[in-house]
């Protein structure tokens, strides 16, 4: 990978982490519904207008929107509105690579290995320490077995946008941006339906006439900088190299969430939870790398 392709995944990995701040932000001011219908808006217009609509059967497109846009994001939006911590979502919602491992072998026929089973076993132990941590923090507080349920039902949508993805990709060959412009057509309407019946007709009109600068901008980061910017150069590195070059740089995306989160937000965490959080980190990497270490092993 060039220097440049290098800054240009990490320039990604950060703006993912921040992501959940911005989140936060956004949240604290505009119902959690209209959030979404907001931000997937914008991702959508103008941009059709200019990105090719992508060679998808319609089914698959609505599997995708509802999904890994409207389902991921309705849970996780209303997760850190309800108090669920914006660095602990950022890594917590990483389970969707354990649950996109699971679905693969269940429904695609993949083979699921030693180091997979290991790595959701240490991840899911991390994750009990996190839910069961108890401190007077607002980290503490927000930090719920309800709020990780909700986090991890997004993860879960996550996983499931990522088997129709693969789908996608394996019978289409589909730009990756075009697949994100169009999808986000899809979730709009759902975050509208659930904005008006779950947030009310009155909550819409005062977020809408009484919006502030800060929401405005959390809107149109997770529009243009998250979605747009952020899945295109994504999509562009993984054309240009080997998966295995460019997915592992995830991983990061929640260790920048989580520092982020403490610097912008001060959110802090006890020995409890700074334990869970590293036993997570380590089942991811033992999910990513296990085979990888015992090829070495061998070797």
């Amino acid at each position: 990978m060039t220097v440049k392709d290098l800054f240009l995944a990490l320039f990604v990995v950060v703006v993912w982490g921040v992501n959940f701040v911005v989140i936060k932000v956004g949240v604290s001011e505009v119902p959690p519904f209209l959030l979404g219908a907001l931000r997937f808006s914008l991702v959508a217009i103008p941009a059709i207008f200019f990105v090719k609509r992508p060679n998808v059967p319609l089914r698959w497109l609505l599997c995708y929107g509802l999904t890994i846009s409207f389902g991921q994001f309705a849970f996780l939006f209303f997760a850190i509105k309800s108090g669920m911590p914006a660095g602990i979502a950022s890594l917590v919602l990483q389970a969707q690579a354990f649950f996109t491992i699971l679905l693969g072998a269940l429904f695609l026929s993949e083979r699921l290995k030693w180091h997979h089973i290991v790595g959701i076993i240490v991840a899911s132990t991390g994750m009990y320490f996190l839910a069961g941590a108890e401190g007077s923090s607002d980290v503490a507080v927000g930090l719920s077995f309800t709020t990780m349920l909700l986090t991890l039902a997004g993860a879960f949508c996550w996983s499931l946008g990522n088997i129709s993805n693969k789908v996608i990709m394996r019978d289409n060959k589909v730009p990756v941006l075009s697949l994100v412009v169009w999808s986000a057509l899809i979730p709009v309407l759902p975050f509208l339906v659930f904005s008006w019946f779950f947030e009310g007709k009155e909550a819409i009109v005062y977020s809408l006439q009484n919006i502030r600068f800060q929401s405005v901008f959390s809107i149109f980061y997770l529009a243009f900088v998250a979605t747009i910017m952020g899945y295109g150069i994504w999509g562009y590195l993984l054309g240009r190299y080997e998966t295995w070059r460019v997915a592992p740089l995830s991983l990061l995306v929640p260790v920048v969430g989580m520092i982020s989160a403490a610097v912008l937000l001060g959110e802090t965490l006890n020995a409890q939870q700074v334990f869970g959080a590293v036993v997570v980190i380590v089942g991811l990497l033992l999910t990513v790398f296990g085979g990888s270490l015992k090829r070495l092993q061998r070797g």
